[in-house]
């Protein structure tokens, strides 16, 4: 690859990645949400019964220190409420609020703003591909990195 697309790559693909970072942050904070949490809360609401940290973060594919610290903060704003669970006293399932079923919605049309709006003008062969690309772009990279999720 010749420096020149080398270069044009790089810089598109820092860009986009920023500006979609970016505009996800806003959007969400509509919702009083960062991003990450959208997907937690999401996540959630596909288990009407809950979860257990350890099932989140597994299905997450992060730490569970990661998911407590995260549901610390959403547990302030009434997004789910923890409730023991029967036949073991260790663990607690975390089980959306009204809020928090309410919020999955919200989220759903937030993520489809999101991809209505980067995807604007193309056709759906074009948005398949793009995706398929993308995808492509992702493997490509985990051979680079640790992260697997």
């Amino acid at each position: 690859m010749e420096l020149s697309d080398v270069l044009a790559t790089n810089k598109a693909l820092v860009k986009v990645a920023k500006l979609y970072r970016s505009a996800q942050a806003d959007v969400l904070a509509g919702l009083a949400l960062h991003p990450g949490q959208d997907v937690l809360l999401w996540i959630l609401g596909q288990e009407p019964d809950g979860l257990t940290v350890s099932e989140v973060a597994a299905r997450l594919g992060v730490e569970q220190p990661t998911v407590t610290r995260s549901l610390s903060r959403l547990e302030h704003g009434g997004w789910f409420v923890r409730e023991s669970v029967p036949g073991d006293r260790r663990l607690t399932r975390i089980v959306l609020t009204d809020k928090g079923r309410a919020g999955v919605s919200q989220i759903e049309a937030a993520w489809r703003t999101l991809a209505e709006t980067a995807t604007a003008g193309m056709a759906n062969d074009q948005r398949a591909t793009l995706v398929e690309l993308l995808e492509k772009v992702r493997g490509n990279l985990l051979t680079l990195t640790t992260e697997t999720s």
